[in-house]
């Protein structure tokens, strides 16, 4: 599945670095602390945190993350958003909560193959 793909739904927002929609997209992690997900976020998997500043651009692109989902609302402030833009790393965000997120991408997942 592509990251595009998720734009199927219709409560999921591009707020930054369209250019990185094509990646593929394997899989979901989810988790705030940025050391952990620095430790744990796989290649190719969405990640879905709160957190919108730059460093959070950073530990996605050291893993080669698919993407960033943000969830809640959660905004990316515009030093991350130019970062992200830079990176061709797509920064998606909706009002879901993280665990209904997750339950929709692997929704997605299944009907994507």
């Amino acid at each position: 599945m592509k990251v595009k793909d998720l734009l199927k739904e219709e409560s999921f927002t591009v707020i930054a670095g369209e250019k990185g929609l094509d990646k593929e997209l394997e899989g979901v992690y989810i988790g705030d602390l940025l050391s952990w997900v620095m430790a744990h976020l796989q290649e190719n998997e969405a990640w879905i945190t709160i957190q919108s500043h730059v460093n959070v651009i950073a530990v996605a692109v050291l893993n080669d993350a698919a993407c960033i989902l943000l969830a809640e609302g959660a905004y990316l402030d515009e030093d991350a958003k130019k970062k992200a833009d830079q990176e061709d790393l797509a920064v998606i965000m909706t009002s879901m909560s993280a665990f209904e997120l997750a339950v929709k991408i692997n929704e997605l997942m299944k009907e994507n193959g």
